[in-house]
């Protein structure tokens, strides 16, 4: 579904931009010449939405559709069970899991989005899905991985990657959640934990960087646990 949102939060500053502020910022300033009208696309995002709708079919009436309540609906074939597949049927591919980590319990750290949030613009603090309100500094891991650590629902922990490194990424003070989530894995909100993420680990092929995968090792924090 696509549907218009508005923010709730009242702005951290006066001076903070939106996110297409920010992009058309760089590129007017990267490319002076460029035949693209940055700062006039910000102005009126409507005038970013006939754009789109001119790059892809899908989106024709953009700006009329997006105004009625409850936006609309792309086409999108797998919800359908519609397959473009010689079978007919979905198809999977198993990857590679690239070998164990070094770390001392095996944990692969995933990145997710809460309930209140739309890519990286974080609209509240309550994640329903997954029953956490008014907060994000918390990390989910599978209850038998938290005791064979010591650790307990709602002890404070750290993050570290473990990638065998002399640099160190490490997150502090995130508080333990334990959560229905395969042995192994564990699993924190971007942005926030994207400083966990090295920005030369990424798949070699691709070229996309591993924000799904993550060697961690998890530690009880020196600060004490929440009440």
């Amino acid at each position: 579904m696509v549907h218009a949102s508005r923010g709730t939060l009242p702005p951290a500053s006066p001076d903070l931009r939106s996110e297409p502020a920010i992009v058309a910022g760089i590129a007017a300033a990267t490319l002076p010449a460029s035949k693209v009208r940055w700062r006039e696309l910000v102005e009126d995002y409507d005038r970013i939405r006939d754009c789109i709708e001119t790059v892809f079919p899908d989106f024709e009436r953009y700006n009329e559709r997006i105004r009625k309540p409850g936006g609309f609906r792309l086409p999108l074939p797998p919800t359908l069970r519609v397959w473009s597949t010689p079978s007919g049927k979905a198809q999977f591919l198993a990857a590679p899991s690239g070998g164990a980590p070094p770390s001392t319990m095996g944990l692969r750290l995933t990145t997710i989005r809460s309930h209140d949030q739309y890519n990286t613009t974080i609209y509240g603090y309550d994640d329903r899905y997954r029953g956490v309100f008014g907060r994000r500094d918390v990390l989910f891991a599978n209850a038998g991985d938290l005791a064979a650590e010591g650790i307990a629902h709602g002890d404070r922990i750290d993050i570290e990657t473990a990638l065998g490194r002399s640099s160190e990424l490490r997150l502090s003070g995130f508080t333990a959640v334990a959560f229905d989530i395969a042995p192994g894995s564990v699993a924190a909100y971007y942005p926030e934990a994207n400083a966990l993420v090295p920005l030369d680990y990424h798949d070699p092929d691709s070229g996309t960087p591993s924000y799904k995968s993550i060697p961690v090792v998890i530690r009880r924090s020196v600060s004490p646990a929440l009440g």
